[in-house]
């Protein structure tokens, strides 16, 4: 299973869904988890397809879109806030968005998931995790 967190240094969630330039991306199965690498939007250090197109409609849709088709293959979204509409286009690609404090550090979400992963998966995750047991 496929992880996004919101970064701007590869070490800490601290970006806002649609703000966020960089993704690191990990990956997820029964035994553990790794770096897997990154997904980036923008040379800058924010997304100004999305941020820029802010409040123009269908263009901030269609900006919005392109970002979520681009992390679809992650099941999880970490970042410190997410707008909305955002959260519904993610969730209709069956991507959790999870929400956290600023500045949480990625290996203590990760280090959590697993945990949870391992002892008490929800039932969404429960059914992934067999699925994809499945295919390999």
């Amino acid at each position: 299973m496929k992880v996004a967190f919101a970064t701007t240094d590869g070490i800490c969630v601290d970006e806002h869904f649609g703000r966020a330039a960089r993704f690191s991306i990990y990956e997820f199965d029964a035994k553990g988890f790794r770096q897997a690498g990154e997904r980036v939007f923008s040379g800058g250090t924010r997304d100004a397809a999305v941020e820029g197109t802010k409040g123009l409609g269908a263009e901030h849709d269609e900006a919005a879109e392109a970002k979520v088709e681009k992390i679809s293959d992650c099941k999880v979204v970490y970042m410190t806030n997410i707008g909305g509409p955002s959260a519904a286009r993610l969730g209709r690609r069956g991507i959790m968005p999870v929400k956290v404090k600023e500045g949480t550090a990625i290996v203590d979400l990760a280090d959590a998931l697993m945990h949870t992963i391992k002892n008490s998966p929800p039932p969404w995750m429960k059914k992934l995790l067999f699925f994809q047991g499945k295919e390999k």
